[in-house]
């Protein structure tokens, strides 16, 4: 072994500290994981397909900077504790829970894992490290309940729901007020099938409607099967989720668009920034986290007229759907006239407006 000198002692010391320093540049590198768990297949075309796109956005914009994964088609009960568990182990920073009936699950493994940030999306119910978001999904509702009211030769109307939760009522009322805008005699049948993904029921149930003599059907389940379903039948009907055009080229009038990449994109950077805080988001048509697709060219030039009046309202704040006077199915006023519903009050809604008939 050669002798060293001071020199070679101050170089060596340099280029361990340069190491160090490099090895702190590169886990100050690390990128930032990212989980999401999903209801349905990220291949149905629509509620799940849509947040799965707006994942892979996200992985787009921040490149390196993120890392994501995802667990589909998990259950919204006590079987999603361990999946959220196993994912907040595995290192996730950030977890997105995307359905309604996960929001137990989740706050229980929040309190687990303090230094975890979880949302969830369309809940209401928030903690330290728990934020919610949602879309408002009921603006769109009023697009396609105007194009409805003005299509529907029958004047009766479908409304196929998955669960009797505030964001699915608050749909079948913004749809039913909106056509009945149009024509006030106009009636919903409504059937509720109590899952969000499950192509033959919701078929099934789209067949009841189109029985019960339904001219017009809209559905706030995940497949575009109903639409399919439409197509066969010469019936008219709207994506949920995303364009499902393709799907049902003659049927579809128009698609509500569930935009959720600008979201994700936001929150994971407040976690690498450390400005992620415990938060509400509710943003819609305004904000572009609602978008309606391009309209058939079946719809008259009158009714996309209509329709895009709705948007441009909800774009610059004059129009609003829940405000009164509205009443409830029993016919008891539930909004005065001239005044509106708060956020708050629609986020636990759960009483149907006069017109809506449960099939």
């Amino acid at each position: 072994m050669g002798n060293f000198t001071r020199r070679d002692v101050m170089k060596a010391v340099a280029a361990a500290s340069a190491l160090q320093l490099s090895g702190q540049s590169a886990l100050a590198a690390d990128p930032l994981k990212v989980a999401f768990i999903f209801i349905g297949p990220v291949g149905d075309y629509g509620w799940t397909w849509a947040h799965n796109k707006g994942r892979l956005d996200l992985e787009k914009a921040l490149g390196n900077k993120v890392k994501t994964t995802y667990v589909e088609n998990v259950k919204e009960d006590a079987s999603a504790i361990p999946i959220l568990r196993d994912l907040a182990r595995q290192g996730n920073k950030l977890i997105f829970a995307c359905s309604f009936n996960y929001m137990e699950q989740v706050l229980e493994v929040a309190r687990e894992f303090p230094e975890v940030k979880f949302e969830h999306c369309t809940g209401f119910k928030r903690a330290p490290n728990v934020a919610t978001y949602s879309a408002r999904f009921h603006e769109g509702r009023a697009v396609i309940g105007t194009i409805a009211g003005y299509m529907s030769k029958s004047g009766v109307i479908g409304y196929l729901g998955s669960f009797k939760i505030p964001e699915v009522v608050m749909g079948v009322n913004a749809f039913t007020l909106a056509a009945q805008a149009v024509n006030p005699k106009i009636q919903t049948k409504l059937v509720m099938i109590d899952t969000w993904f499950d192509p033959a029921k919701e078929t099934a149930a789209t067949q009841t409607l189109a029985n019960l003599g339904c001219d017009v059907i809209t559905t706030h389940t995940d497949s575009p099967a109903p639409l399919q379903f439409c197509e066969q039948k010469g019936i008219y009907g709207f994506g949920q989720g995303a364009d499902m055009s393709k799907f049902a080229p003659k049927a579809q009038l128009t698609a509500i668009e569930d935009i959720w990449a600008p979201h994700y994109i936001k929150r994971a950077n407040a976690v690498i920034n450390g400005t992620w805080k415990s938060e509400d988001f509710w943003e819609g048509i305004k904000a572009g986290d609602v978008v309606i697709s391009p309209y058939n060219p079946i719809v008259p030039k009158n009714v996309q007229e209509a329709a895009n009046k709705i948007i441009d309202g909800y774009k610059n704040e004059t129009y609003d759907i829940f405000k009164g006077p509205i009443f409830d199915q029993n016919g008891t006023e539930k909004v005065s006239a001239g005044k509106a519903m708060s956020l708050g009050e629609l986020a636990t809604i759960d009483w149907y407006v006069k017109g809506v008939q449960s099939a």
